[in-house]
């Protein structure tokens, strides 16, 4: 592997979570307070959407860090579940058996709030991969919120892909709708963000020298990934690799783009790097250089042509 040569104590853009590896951009960190609020302040229904690999399992990470001393927290990621499912999943987290009966599970459930309200508890249900809970199921949840009216100590936490949106557009779901009280769209890193990100990962992963991608490198990198971070993990990764396998100690914009090419091959198809400008004109300026020359060639070869006509002229009149 490339970590002796990058002077590295550990992959910096391994896909696996790593905490020591995780970067915050300003977008994260706004994203966490505010969804701290919502919660802290007793907000009922969160949203959270970004696209895949924005950095949503992050924060939501970085959240329940913040939030682990008085806070019971149930997470819900399986939207296979059946409501009968959903709610025995639900009391075995929440520690309570209801035997399967909805009505004691409401009871108990009811209770639960009580006994939280007094030791100043909360509860915090986690809807992730929102987007694909089927709509009866999202309407088992906000009937589940209509217990813990007036007592401020249940948040319920929905997290998806930016077709949660439209999911929550749904007529049946205007009820859940309308009791989001605190929502954030996770935004693609910036530029910048992307520059601080790599070198972020490179420093905890114990780079010798954190500046192995080049300017360029990163502009192209940047680009291609459209600032998403598990594609930045990528990208880099793969560079890295075929920067050691080249014996290149920093890697430059012709090893991002061979290896986009690579990416490409296995599948992610939206990887892609717009040719640079400079290049273009380049290119546009050889050919205007090559035109110009042609046309002087034109005009000197027609110049000369008469000249020799003019010549041969003279010639044949005082010979006659």
């Amino acid at each position: 592997m490339y970590l002796q040569f990058y002077g590295l104590k550990k992959r910096p853009f391994d896909l696996a979570p790593d905490g020591n590896l995780v970067y915050l951009s300003e977008a994260h960190q706004e994203a966490i307070a505010t969804l701290r609020y919502g919660v802290i302040s007793d907000k009922g229904f969160l949203l959270l959407t970004g696209g895949v690999g924005a950095g949503k399992t992050t924060i939501l990470n970085s959240l329940l860090g913040m939030l682990k001393n008085k806070v019971r927290v149930c997470v819900l990621n399986n939207p296979t579940l059946t409501q009968h499912e959903f709610f025995h999943y639900l009391e075995g987290k929440l520690g309570f058996n209801s035997n399967g009966n909805k009505g004691q599970f409401i009871l108990q459930f009811s209770r639960l709030l009580d006994k939280c309200e007094k030791s100043r508890e909360k509860v915090l249900l986690i809807i992730d991969e929102a987007q694909v809970f089927p709509i009866n199921l999202l309407e088992e949840i906000r009937l589940l919120s209509n217990h813990a009216e007036n007592r401020n100590v249940f948040s319920i936490f929905l997290i998806g892909q930016p077709e949660l949106q439209e999911k929550l557009a749904h007529q049946q779901l205007l009820p859940l709708r309308q009791r989001i009280g605190i929502r954030y769209h996770l935004e693609p890193l910036t530029r910048d963000d992307t520059a601080q990100y790599i070198l972020y990962r490179l420093n905890r992963a114990g780079a010798d020298n954190p500046a192995i991608f080049t300017k360029q490198a990163i502009d192209c990198i940047h680009e291609a990934s459209q600032g998403n971070p598990r594609l930045i993990n990528v990208i880099c990764d793969h560079a890295m690799l075929s920067g050691f396998t080249q014996d290149m100690p920093q890697i430059d914009r012709d090893v991002i783009l061979d290896c986009l090419k690579d990416i490409r091959l296995h599948g992610e198809e939206r990887l892609q790097v717009s040719e640079p400008q400079k290049q273009s004109e380049g290119i546009s300026d050889a050919l205007r250089g090559k035109k110009r020359y042609l046309k002087a060639t034109i005009t000197t070869l027609a110049i000369l042509t008469l000249v020799a006509s003019a010549g041969l002229f003279y010639f044949l009149v005082l010979h006659k």
